[in-house]
């Protein structure tokens, strides 16, 4: 339980700061911006995951940029 409250919270963290520092507005809701951190986050992991576990600073920075990428492909498919 307290593993998938974690899990929302970083998401959620994640995604708003994505939200932040992407250019030019991304109108989504708090639920899809937490899916979005979680999704993210999960992106980052496969691409740059090497057997580490628990946090990392650099581990943060890249779940960030892969919910980026994850904006970036959604406009790009006309799905926000």
């Amino acid at each position: 339980m307290i593993n998938i409250i974690g899990a929302i919270i970083s998401g959620l963290i994640v995604g708003i700061l994505a939200r932040f520092f992407y250019p030019g507005t991304v109108g989504m809701g708090w639920l899809w911006t937490i899916g979005l951190g979680i999704a993210g986050s999960l992106l980052a992991g496969m691409v740059t995951a090497r057997g580490a576990t628990g946090f990392h600073r650099a581990g943060f920075i890249a779940s960030i940029i892969g919910a980026m990428v994850l904006i970036f492909v959604g406009r790009m498919l006309h799905l926000g």
